[in-house]
């Protein structure tokens, strides 16, 4: 699963040099506990925002935990008609995606200092870096270009670090965000926040050595550090190493404050690992503190389903749609909802969701992942025909013809649908592709035992001794086959035993089993017949009689 549930606080900017911003209320106090997503101490120490320079700081902390209203509010309450002013006055319209007239706010609040004071122009450019709805950088870099004018030349670290955020937040700007941050760390060594950034720009390009180096000098350079944590738990979960990705989030857990925010986080996360007992659980307990959190009664319906609870999956679900915004519907709850609807025993409603988010999503990733869904809402109906042309269509439209996952979910419903010749003929070109997959292997010999019910043409037997086989190869892990070695000695003794009436041959199979599971019953009673005596046999004595 590529998506997060959850949507990360921007902290393009939260780390800055004393000096360079107008906002210098708390200074270097506030911003490392804005940097260390430690918001609630920061807004303690900002109290109720009685001055201008501390409400401007409180509207920054309410716009990195993504609630723009509040963050509009406070930079209202920073506004004038000063050049701060108009920046804080720029700043409550960005927070409220009103792009046009916050650009109109900027230019005067620029003008009012004829484009020569640096620190009102980084001002500027940190409001757009902190804003993910500015897609199109141009203008925000004409304040950046400014600011670098008024510096005279001088590298500042806070504008470069912008700057970078800035191209993140587009879709192809990364090689300029990379090089704003190394000039960032070139003017300053130990500026801790390009790393981090750096960081998560290599995360998000799945450049996982380059990620976990950058991160790490991070941490060095700032122990508590705790978003760099964040983002080694996010590179340890897209590399597959769950149970690292988990401990290393957890070290951000213990770093950020304790708070419903963090809370909801680390269930998020637990979710992702597929800790789903887990992740309930900590979604419960964080919605009694913030029952109304979209992300947590999201979680909840999608962890209900994964934990087999279909019935409250589908009230959980009922729930959330009624409460979320149309704007902030994932394709991925169209796809939870459709498969929770199938599985409540309401399988029309969720195909008819299905099919309307597919029509109405554009991304390719996002319409196959519906598509799946969808196939599988028609497989609990039993349309094992439908989910067939799904798959069909899928594999048909691919292009990547390497990615076999489709492959095996059309084998796969080709034998629900009890058609196993064409099973085994998909089953056939999986392994030739990849002639070492233990799952293809075990799928197909099950396919060929329904072809050969009586099992005396012996049709699963050569799939079940590869399978064998490959758990013997260097490296296999014992654990991944451990329920399919139980299978494939179970069956060869069978049909060593009924088959080829070889008693010493299919006892060996059993005893095999019982190797893996000593408690297994089929086994013991198949090893109970083989060696059972047979009974003595008694002659009848014969009375004869006589005729008279």
């Amino acid at each position: 699963m590529s998506f997060k549930p959850w949507k990360q606080p921007l902290l393009a900017a939260a780390a800055l040099v004393a000096g360079t911003t107008a906002a210098t209320a708390q200074t270097n106090n506030v911003q490392t506990l804005i940097q260390h997503e430690r918001f609630n101490e920061a807004k303690a120490a900002l109290g109720q925002g009685s001055t201008p320079e501390n409400a401007f700081e409180l509207g920054r902390i309410y716009q990195l935990r993504d609630m723009p209203d509040s963050a509009a509010f406070f930079f209202n309450k920073a506004s004038g008609s000063s050049p701060f002013g108009q920046v804080a006055a720029g700043r409550a319209l960005l927070a409220k995606g009103q792009i046009a007239p916050a650009d109109a706010q900027f230019d005067a609040a620029a003008k009012a200092t004829k484009n020569k004071d640096a620190k009102v122009l980084t001002m500027i450019a940190q409001a757009y870096a902190e804003t993910s709805d500015v897609k199109n950088v141009d203008k925000a870099v004409t304040f950046v270009n400014s600011a670098q004018t008024a510096n005279k030349g001088k590298v500042d670290p806070a504008l470069m670090l912008a700057r970078g955020q800035m191209y993140m937040n587009t879709e192809q700007g990364g090689g300029e965000a990379m090089n704003s941050f190394d000039q960032a760390i070139a003017a300053n060594p130990s500026y801790a926040p390009a790393y981090y950034e750096k960081g998560v720009l290599d995360v998000r390009a799945r450049n996982y050595n380059e990620a976990r180096t950058n991160l790490n000098k991070a941490v060095e350079l700032d122990p508590s550090y705790a978003p760099a944590y964040r983002e080694l738990a996010d590179m340890y979960y897209y590399a597959g190493q769950y149970d690292q990705a988990l401990s290393t989030f957890q070290k951000y857990v213990g770093l950020s404050e304790k708070s419903p925010r963090t809370d909801a986080q680390y269930a998020s996360f637990l979710y992702l690992t597929k800790k789903y007992p887990e992740a309930l659980t900590a979604v419960n307990t964080s919605l009694q503190n913030d029952p109304t959190n979209l992300t947590m009664n999201r979680l909840k319906a999608y962890l209900l389903y994964e934990t087999n609870d279909y019935a409250g999956a589908a009230t959980a679900m009922d729930s959330y749609m009624k409460m979320v915004p149309a704007g902030k519907v994932l394709p991925e709850d169209y796809s939870y909802q459709g498969r929770i609807l199938a599985r409540a025993g309401r399988p029309d409603e969720g195909i008819a969701v299905l099919q309307k988010a597919i029509t109405a999503t554009t991304d390719a990733e996002k319409k196959a992942d519906l598509q799946d869904a969808l196939a599988t809402a028609y497989t609990s109906k039993k349309d094992y025909a439908a989910a067939i042309g799904i798959y069909k269509s899928k594999i048909a439209a691919a292009t990547d013809k390497s990615d076999l996952t489709d492959v095996f979910r059309l084998a796969s419903a080709y034998d629900n649908a009890k058609k196993y010749t064409e099973a085994d003929s998909v089953y056939n070109v999986i392994l030739t592709a990849k002639p070492t997959y233990g799952p293809g292997f075990l799928a197909r010999a099950r396919t060929n035992n329904n072809l050969d019910p009586d099992s005396k043409k012996g049709l699963a037997k050569p799939y079940y001794e590869n399978y064998v086989e490959l758990s013997k190869a260097e490296g296999a892990d014992p654990a991944k086959f451990r329920s399919g070695l139980i299978e494939s000695n179970y069956y060869l003794g069978v049909y060593t035993l009924q088959v080829k009436d070889d008693k010493a041959g299919a006892s060996a199979y059993f005893q095999k089993v019982l190797e893996i599971d000593p408690a297994n019953k089929e086994a013991k009673n198949a090893l109970d017949i083989i060696n059972a005596k047979p009974r003595p046999t008694t002659t009848r004595k014969t009375t004869t009689v006589k005729k008279k």
